[in-house]
């Protein structure tokens, strides 16, 4: 697992519209991981895939 950078509003990358995952494979796995410790270590509650330069539709949020 591993941190990943956070793209920023204004970043054009945020306007463009994800794609299906088709099939959850180990790349798709790691990703949520990677995702899931991106958001503890900036303390968020939510982060969309395209946030960590991915353009695939996926998202991590915190249980209420």
């Amino acid at each position: 697992m591993a941190l990943r950078n956070i793209r920023r509003e204004g970043d054009e990358l945020l306007k463009k519209k994800s794609k299906q995952v088709e099939v959850i494979d180990d790349k798709i796995k790691e990703l949520i991981k990677d995702m899931i410790d991106t958001m503890h270590e900036y303390d968020g509650v939510g982060l969309a895939a395209v946030q960590v330069r991915n353009t695939k539709t996926n998202n991590s949020h915190r249980p209420i």
